[in-house]
């Protein structure tokens, strides 16, 4: 079901079309504002990060942009040189196209590694671009970023005159050290840059940071936001509120979507030293294989999350006497488990979402943290990904 026009922020127009980079399904979105818009972006610390990240990044450096293109089924990644030129050529099309210059335009990539873009094909669907653009329809934006997603990932919110939509794909190579796969925020409210930009690193680092899907981080992750100010001035307070419950919508739903998942795994640890090290902790529970399986099979073998606190050997200020665990209300250690307690257990662990929760005793600081099960679905889906 597409968002009504009156539904979605003002100002923007998009392209959206198959250009037979892998398959039939839509492979290139083009997403224009009518006017500059503030933007900000954050992007994968991979070494073998792609041309698109350091294009973007560099194109952002103003913190103004005025369109995002992006590229599906392709990573352009490892290509070289020529990976460079291909995703130069691609703005230049772009911008010739729409009369927006290279520099204020925005690009994406995601797919296979080390796979030239099928570049004629490029050009010869990008021939008229300009003059295809229609109003912005941001569900089939979020279906046409998709690679081995099985949903597109959207999420809206209004904001006293202003709206906020957010459309994100990935569901495997999802441990990011700064955003995760590929996400992209529009809004028609007006926002200094300075504000967009704390609030927008803040949001990211608690949500989309916070994500863990498989611990290996992508080559070409990015996030961005672009604000074109058509429906004036918010409350910052309440932008950022907004901006944290799309983004966690958006965790949810890739948690939810990842590939071979069959539960989301929620993971809070609290009374931690600072968030960092709480932070610390909670990820080395959800990103443990052996918790991840456990999860998978209902098994209730909590000593596996107590493996997995042991691990963070840098914090040395927990202490093992005063830790507390706990799934959902259950707590399992400190504790003496009774049949009545594994069989409670096993129940709580077979919902389609498992909660986890750690009390260090320490300090006062929270953070939480989502991932999903790993199944035999996962080895399925990636035994096979570039064949």
């Amino acid at each position: 079901m597409s968002l009504h026009i009156s539904s979605t922020p003002q100002g923007f127009s998009a392209f959206i079309t198959n250009l037979g980079i892998r398959d039939t399904t839509d492979d290139f979105v083009f997403i224009k504002s009518s006017v500059p818009c503030v933007a900000d972006g954050v992007f994968t610390q991979s070494l073998f990060a792609g041309p698109s990240v350091t294009i973007s990044r560099n194109n952002l450096k103003d913190s103004q942009a005025q369109g995002i293109v992006v590229i599906s089924k392709n990573a352009n990644v490892a290509n070289g040189s020529v990976g460079i030129s291909d995703a130069q050529e691609v703005l230049q099309l772009v911008a010739t196209e729409t009369g927006i210059a290279a520099h204020n335009i925005v690009i994406a990539s995601t797919g296979v590694i080390g796979r030239r873009y099928p570049i004629e094909k490029i050009r010869a669907g990008l021939l008229g671009l300009g003059k295809k653009l229609t109003a912005a329809d941001f569900h089939a934006a979020a279906r046409g970023i998709m690679t081995t997603d099985t949903v597109p990932k959207i999420a809206t919110r209004q904001i006293g005159n202003a709206k906020l939509v957010g459309i994100a794909k990935g569901v495997g190579m999802i441990e990011p050290n700064m955003a995760t796969l590929l996400t992209f925020f529009f809004t028609d409210a007006a926002i200094s840059a300075n504000s967009l930009r704390s609030i927008f690193r803040s949001t990211i680092d608690k949500t989309f940071n916070c994500l863990s899907v498989d611990t290996d981080t992508s080559t070409s992750d990015s996030a961005v936001i672009l604000a074109n100010g058509i429906a004036g001035e918010v409350s910052e307070a309440d932008f950022a509120s907004a901006l944290q419950e799309v983004a966690q919508e958006l965790v949810l739903k890739i948690a939810r979507d990842a590939e071979g998942a069959t539960k989301i795994i929620e993971v809070t640890v609290d009374s931690a030293i600072n968030y960092t090290q709480a932070k610390t902790v909670a990820k080395a529970i959800v990103n443990s294989p052996l918790v991840k399986t456990a999860v998978y099979g209902a098994d209730p073998n909590w000593g596996r999350v107590a493996m997995a606190i042991g691990k963070c050997e840098n914090e040395q200020q927990i202490n093992p006497e005063i830790v507390v665990i706990s799934f959902d209300n259950v707590k399992v250690y400190p504790n003496t488990l009774t049949d009545e307690n594994l069989e409670q257990l096993r129940q709580i662990m077979s919902k389609d979402q498992v909660r986890i929760h750690v009390s260090l005793n320490i300090g006062d600081a929270s953070a939480t943290v989502w991932g999903c099960d790993l199944s035999e679905g996962y080895i399925e889906i990636n035994g096979k990904y570039s064949t």
